[in-house]
């Protein structure tokens, strides 16, 4: 874990907690500085009524692999001070839910979700809460239980979703950043989550309807029959949905190079897929599906890609 050190832009007592400890959620933890991070348990917990931490082996992305510590947040304590949810998709709501109580109202909240369509959910169920979604590149999974690996390097942008969050961005933005991960403000956080949702739409379900690692993909006849007409409807359901596009030749391009940067990396659809978990399909070529109706595009491709992954899936 990072020297210990303190959340100067965060006010209160500078505490991170982290709701959900998944791959995502450890990954953070593992990074912020001693004494600034916390887990919320599922369950509340006292020092006389349940597991007091989290440890697990980490193993940095650059250096050597530790043993990490992390408490989880006790129901005597303080509230934190930042609240960083790193749930599946599909659980955020419900999990912001049973623990908003604990929150001051003016605690900022920070969406890590796969995929669009849970932020917005969120940020209009809590309209007046300071809501910020985040998009990252960063790669972390969990390859063996008790272990959890930073796989791939990347950035990590932040936006409001809330008129609140607004005046939150700088602080939440620094406290990050203490985690020496790369961290940018972005008042347009609704384009960054739909970069991230393109590579999402063009590479996971692919990779789970064909069990393979991201780079075998683009040699595969099935993902090259299917290929250029989501690239072409993904175009268009961005332009019609926040007005800008990308052309879908460089939709492709930008597909196929994270999938060589990532070759040997296992999806999270895939992970979910092999572990009997329901996938988030839904927030991703579901919800290509979802607004490509609303707005009047054809979506067959994602249609098909979405019917396939819920088929395979429990």
């Amino acid at each position: 874990m990072a020297t210990p050190g303190n959340n100067q832009g965060l006010s209160g007592n500078g505490r991170i907690a982290i709701l959900g400890a998944g791959s995502m959620g450890q990954l953070w933890a593992g990074y912020l500085p001693t004494g600034t991070v916390t887990f919320i348990p599922r369950r509340k917990v006292t020092p006389e009524t349940g597991k007091p931490a989290l440890t697990y082996t980490f193993r940095r992305f650059e250096g050597p692999e530790e043993v990490v510590t992390v408490p989880y947040l006790l129901a005597t304590e303080a509230p934190p001070s930042l609240l960083m949810v790193t749930t599946k998709a599909g659980d955020t709501l419900g999990a912001i839910e049973s623990n908003l109580h604990d929150l001051s109202p003016d605690t900022p909240i920070v969406l890590f979700q796969n995929g669009l369509g849970c932020q917005q959910a969120v940020a209009e169920r809590w309209p007046q809460r300071p809501i910020l979604a985040a998009s990252t590149t960063e790669g972390a999974n969990r390859p063996a239980p008790g272990c959890t690996v930073h796989a791939g390097k990347g950035e990590t942008w932040v936006g409001p979703l809330t008129k609140s969050a607004t005046t939150h961005l700088t602080q939440v933005v620094t406290a990050l950043g203490t985690s020496g991960l790369t961290v940018h403000a972005e008042q347009d956080i609704q384009r960054r989550l739909w970069d991230k949702l393109i590579i999402n739409a063009g590479i996971n379900a692919f990779t789970a309807i064909l069990d393979c690692p991201n780079g075998d993909i683009l040699a595969d006849p099935f993902y090259r029959e299917h290929i250029d007409e989501l690239c072409d409807e993904i175009s268009k359901v961005m332009k019609e949905d926040i007005g800008k596009a990308l052309p879908s030749i460089t939709i492709r391009e930008r597909i196929e190079t994270v999938a060589r940067k990532t070759a040997r990396n296992t999806s999270s659809m895939r992970s979910d897929r092999r572990r009997g978990r329901p996938t988030e399909i839904d927030f991703i070529n579901g919800y290509i599906v979802g607004r490509g109706h609303a707005l009047g595009v054809d979506v067959p491709t994602n249609q098909m890609l979405t019917n396939c992954i819920k088929q395979l899936s429990p």
